[in-house]
């Protein structure tokens, strides 16, 4: 590309192929036993409606609070599903069930960070950095998490599902970021051979920068070429029933076909219902279906390594206990966390319920928050991915200690 000039940036492509590598290098050794144990984040942006989604039926205030959104008891019609004596799941979430039952699936309510923000912008700058209240962290907890755990590290150890590198992988440890669905495949700028020689001579020295840049190039082919493989296969049958649940095969083709593969987070949005929320049908019913689909789809695409997998779901805060004016609910404060694996010791709900009578609430209008989101993640880390407390803090540097209700979260 004559006379083009190039900055040295931890920026490969642009757009929707873009591939944003930090500083490192290496690749982790699989665990000795049983192949590497992996962890998928999924953060609902925008804010999702907890008190929807898990149903604390058993309590009139609830039912009092909104009178036009509420999903109805179990046993009404299209009432929720029962999932204990005081809570029940919003039955646009049926395909979770079989996960539910089967023990592989868990609620964790009154969850969320203790700082009482209700900005979207800033509760999930929080999420994603682990530091609630401290907006000058620069690096994510996933990206700490890279480097809290053993071995050397490369970057196909954590890939993020999206066109740019989220907040919660930015950091030292080189990191993926790859699309998926139809569009996953098309080659970006820096893979058309002008570019991609550019940079290739920019990059041609031995410096950590050099290094980290062609690692990270070799990791883009290795990924887009599995991609493609597995897209291959899927267009030959019918498509799923959602783009979520598309995307979500794909991730779990890739992730199972992968052990280096460690860490993987993706990102949805639409979860700001201020207006025409429902209750058992409308705006939120038609997000939930397809990501319910989509977590099912996961975890049957994941196969054999469901076992080794934990997959954490969670939003920057709740929504308001009363709807509001026009029959939608406004930014609150405690959420629901929902926690899935072979691991998981499913069929429980979780957590210290605060109730939700008037002064039970937080600021007398949300759910209170009794379980830091960063108690539950750090439980996560400690029986799952064996950190250890040095370890841990590294991650979550003064987050609070996970507690006896969390000790057996996992079977592992």
């Amino acid at each position: 590309m004559p006379g083009a000039r190039l900055s040295r940036r931890l920026v490969v492509g642009a757009g929707a192929g873009a591939l944003l590598l930090p500083l490192g290098g290496g690749a982790w050794a699989a665990a000795a036993e049983g192949g590497p144990r992996r962890l998928i984040v999924i953060l609902l942006r925008g804010a999702v409606d907890g008190l929807n989604v898990v149903v604390p039926y058993a309590e009139p205030a609830y039912y009092a609070a909104r009178p036009t959104i509420a999903v109805g008891r179990p046993g009404t019609p299209d009432g929720a599903l029962p999932l204990d004596e005081r809570f029940a799941l919003h039955p646009a979430l049926a395909s979770l069930m079989p996960l539910w039952r089967d023990g592989g699936l868990a609620f964790l309510h009154a969850a969320g960070s203790p700082d009482p923000s209700r900005s979207h912008f800033e509760a999930q700058r929080y999420v994603e950095n682990g530091t609630p209240g401290r907006s000058t962290t620069a690096d994510g907890w996933m990206n700490r998490l890279l480097q809290a755990l053993p071995g050397p590290r490369g970057p196909t150890d954590a890939i993020s599902i999206g066109p740019t590198l989220p907040r919660i992988l930015i950091g030292r440890a080189p990191v993926a970021n790859l699309p998926l669905g139809p569009r996953a495949v098309e080659p970006a700028p820096v893979d058309g051979p002008q570019l991609a020689a550019a940079f290739d001579r920019l990059y041609a020295g031995a410096s950590v920068l050099d290094r980290a840049y062609r690692e990270g190039r070799s990791a883009r082919s290795e990924l887009i070429g599995a991609l493609a493989r597995e897209q291959q296969i899927a267009d030959a049958g019918a498509p799923p029933p959602s783009s979520f649940a598309r995307r979500a095969t794909q991730l779990a083709r890739l992730i199972a076909g992968d052990p280096r593969i460690r860490l993987a987070f993706v990102a949805l949005g639409g979860w700001d219902t201020h207006v025409d929320q429902g209750g058992a049908e409308g705006r939120l019913a038609n997000r939930l279906r397809p990501l319910g689909e989509g977590l099912a789809a996961l975890a049957r695409g994941l196969g054999g390594i469901w076992p080794d997998t934990v997959i954490v779901v969670l939003s920057e805060f709740g929504r308001t206990v009363h709807e509001n004016g026009d029959r939608g609910t406004d930014h609150g404060h405690g959420n629901v966390i929902w926690v899935a694996g072979g691991a998981v010791r499913g069929r429980r709900v979780y957590g210290d319920w605060p109730g939700l009578a008037p002064a039970q609430l937080h600021e007398r209008r949300d759910l209170a928050v009794t379980t830091d989101f960063r108690a539950v993640l750090s439980a996560i880390l400690r029986q799952h991915l064996s950190l250890d407390g040095r370890r841990l803090d590294a991650v979550f540097p003064g987050a609070p200690a996970s507690g006896a209700g969390l000790a057996k979260l996992l079977t592992t």
